[in-house]
């Protein structure tokens, strides 16, 4: 059992999660998922990546939107209430290079859209440490929707917010200061983009002109999270890939996003079905 010491309600749908598990705080590397089970029999698997760890608390956060019957339930949970089942961390840390080189610092641009904000987070953390500059841009359709902004100015250089109303920061979407920042003479060394998979999808198209690497974060693919189940398999390079265990993250340029996306909505219908029967959305 893993007791939940915090909650907080980021938005609408949005909740944070602090939850002991000194184990997996200790252990973890940026990228990393948990995968939690808020009922020992008839709970379902939710992988969730990692937004923050405190190892000398024992504790880690976790960001989530409640989107399906599960992470309803899990939002239902509070202050006090355990978890049934809580295992990491899990899949391929992020791989982290220092840039820099002849006395210029290397530059890192990490991109979150939305709640991709969260995994977002201490991957900027990391590139930080290793030496580099960091970067964040971070997109939503509205202000009400920016999270963990302290967290990513502490964490970065420099941090960019675009929003598509204009309600806060720069009107527009991510990919403008993406190209802005791939035009210059000195581009940056890798750009990471976590969010919504449309979001991934032409953030990549905007830096493959300029041949700047790029990573992607799959993670919302995941339903099982162990390699078993083959739902989240994807297409990267022509070969088929799992993201829980081959990634979450893989080369932008080389993953088939049309394919990915297609993907996702597998379950929709018997999702729909399922929370129709539960009661908990209405």
């Amino acid at each position: 059992m893993t007791k939940i010491l915090k909650k907080s309600q980021l938005s609408e749908n949005v909740f944070r999660m602090t939850l002991e598990a000194p184990l997996i705080a200790r252990e973890r590397k940026a990228g990393q998922f948990i995968i939690l089970r808020t009922d020992a029999e008839w709970g379902e698997r939710i992988p969730l990546t990692i937004a923050d760890a405190d190892p000398l608390a024992g504790t880690i956060d976790i960001i989530f939107q409640t989107v399906g019957v599960s992470t309803k339930q899990l939002s239902l949970c509070n202050e006090g209430d355990s978890i049934a089942d809580l295992v990491g961390p899990l899949g391929k840390p992020t791989d982290i290079t220092n840039y820099s080189k002849d006395g210029r610092k290397g530059w890192v641009v990490v991109v979150g859209g939305g709640i991709g904000v969260a995994p977002s987070h201490p991957i900027a953390q990391a590139f930080k440490a290793a030496g580099n500059r960091v970067t964040a841009i971070m997109g939503a359709r509205t202000k009400d929707l920016i999270i963990m902004e302290d967290e990513m100015r502490k964490a970065c250089d420099e941090v960019v917010i675009v929003t598509d109303d204009g309600t806060y920061g720069r009107k527009g979407l991510v990919t403008e200061p993406l190209k802005e920042f791939c035009s210059l003479e000195e581009k940056p060394d890798e750009v990471v983009i976590v969010g919504p998979p449309v979001m991934m999808k032409f953030a990549a198209l905007a830096t493959k002109p300029f041949g700047v690497k790029t990573i992607a974060s799959l993670n919302s693919i995941m339903i099982d999270g162990t390699g078993m189940c083959g739902g989240c398999r994807v297409t990267v390079g022509g070969k088929t890939k799992f993201v829980c265990v081959d990634g979450p993250e893989f080369d932008a340029h080389e993953v088939d996003f049309d394919n990915f996306i297609k993907r996702l909505g597998t379950f929709k219908d018997e999702e729909a079905a399922h929370k129709c029967k539960s009661g908990l959305f209405g």
